[in-house]
């Protein structure tokens, strides 16, 4: 998939939980999850809104656009 999600990268450099982020957005700790493994297909703005207001960056810190060389 060319969307590369850095959501982990995210929380890790914050050193925040995944819990307390679930929990501030008012999505489950495995939704989260699947967002942080890049296994959903979308993400509402909303729910992107939330997460970058937590951990006090911008959507291009956790999303990034990477070219299939494949196709």
């Amino acid at each position: 998939m060319p969307i590369i999600v850095k959501l982990d990268v995210m929380i890790a450099e914050r050193k925040v939980k995944s819990k307390d982020l679930a929990e501030y957005v008012g999505i489950t700790e495995a939704n989260i999850s699947l967002l942080k493994q890049g296994k959903v297909k979308g993400v509402r703005f909303d729910t992107l809104e939330r997460i970058c207001e937590f951990l006090n960056c911008q959507p291009g810190d956790i999303l990034k656009y990477g070219r299939d060389e494949t196709r």
